[in-house]
């Protein structure tokens, strides 16, 4: 299963140009890329098309395109691809389908609004970058703390009434495969934001 999770994060990279570490097109089965070295040309990918000299970011412009790559990874066809994931990991019957997805819709709204206040204190952070000032930083530090303990009281919340709707075995293979894609995407969030300075 964790296999499958982790290929199913891959093509969500992939899916997503622009997303801090996303690939625009997946590269060919087998092929082999390695770094070039300082100062050296690099070979267009496309004929015809000149590679564009890679440029520095300034921390503020690094911090306003990761927090677009965020909004961009939330908004996008992620949710989609996540339910082409759950569809495929969970295996369900026809009777528990139709128990289980009404489920995941309500617990997937309650998911963006907590994701929306995701979002609002990233741009908090990111007006603020990099003069954030000591009662800044607390103050994004306890909201985004409390935005990830009330993720995974929506997660028990939904368990429970998975459970009652379905079974527990059920419902714990949904959190896991649930807690799994959150915990990738937000790995990909994380790495992508400067460090506070």
């Amino acid at each position: 299963m964790v296999r499958a999770v982790l290929a199913a994060v891959i093509v969500i990279g992939v899916a997503i140009p622009g997303a801090a570490g996303a690939q625009t097109k997946p590269a060919s089965a087998g092929a082999q890329t390695k770094p070039a070295a300082a100062g050296a040309q690099t070979k267009p990918a496309t004929p015809g098309v000149t590679a564009k000299p890679p440029t520095t970011k300034t921390g503020k412009e690094a911090v306003d395109i990761n927090l677009g790559a965020y909004v961009e990874l939330l908004r996008s066809d992620v949710r989609s691809q996540k339910i082409a994931i759950l569809t495929q990991l969970m295996e369900l019957t026809e009777a528990q389908d139709k128990a289980f997805w009404p489920l995941y819709r309500e617990y997937d709204r309650e998911l963006t609004s907590l994701s929306d206040e995701r979002v609002a204190n990233i741009q908090e952070y990111a007006k603020n970058y990099p003069d954030v000032s000591d009662a800044v930083a607390d103050k994004l530090i306890l909201k985004a703390l409390d935005i990830q303990a009330r993720r995974g009281a929506l997660l028990a919340k939904y368990y429970e009434r998975m459970k009652q709707t379905l079974t527990p075995k059920t419902a714990a293979k949904f959190i896991q495969i649930e807690h799994q894609l959150l915990a990738l995407i937000d790995l990909q969030i994380s790495a992508s934001l400067p460090i506070v300075e």
